[in-house]
């Protein structure tokens, strides 16, 4: 039984020892993000996009209700002409239609080129103070979504020094 109680000591020996090398820091990613001195060209860039889109969608618009105006003005005298101002202002909805959702996918992907570099470099931050300070876990609490009920006092909270990092 002692031999048995021996084995099972040995055993558990070097797991203790291993959590007891654990070192847990905490970082506020969002924070970091927000502090980037890139993010004001960034929303300049984005804005000026989306001010580009909001000037064509009007055009779009104002082309929409002038064929409208068009037709109520000088109302259709036969079916085929009648057929005809239903089928432009048709393709007037669809080249709208066509155009929200094209420039949605191109803000979203002017947004994803923008931010990537960005990610990547805070990222890269995380991940060097992490090394420099030989830290087993570092996790993001910026997230509400973070898995982690608790974190324990004894973490350190590395936000500051990814900043330092980074210039900020």
């Amino acid at each position: 039984m002692l031999k048995k109680l021996l084995i099972l000591f040995i055993a558990l020996a070097p797991l203790a020892a291993m959590a007891q090398e654990v070192k847990i820091a905490i970082v506020n990613a969002q924070e970091i993000f927000a502090a980037m001195p890139e993010i004001p060209n960034i929303e300049t860039q984005l804005g000026k996009k989306q001010e580009e889109i909001t000037k064509n969608i009007q055009a779009l618009e104002d082309e929409f209700n002038k064929k409208i105006e068009e037709f109520e003005k000088n109302p259709a005298t036969s079916d085929a002409v009648k057929q005809d101002q239903q089928k432009q202002v048709g393709q007037i909805q669809e080249r709208y239609q066509t155009y929200m959702q094209n420039s949605q996918q191109e803000i979203g992907q002017l947004r994803q080129q923008l931010l990537e570099p960005l990610n990547r470099k805070i990222m890269d931050a995380i991940k060097a103070v992490g090394d420099e300070n030989k830290y087993t876990f570092v996790y993001d609490v910026s997230s509400m979504q973070s898995p982690f009920m608790y974190i324990t006092p004894t973490a350190v909270d590395i936000t500051q020094q990814v900043k330092t990092k980074l210039g900020i």
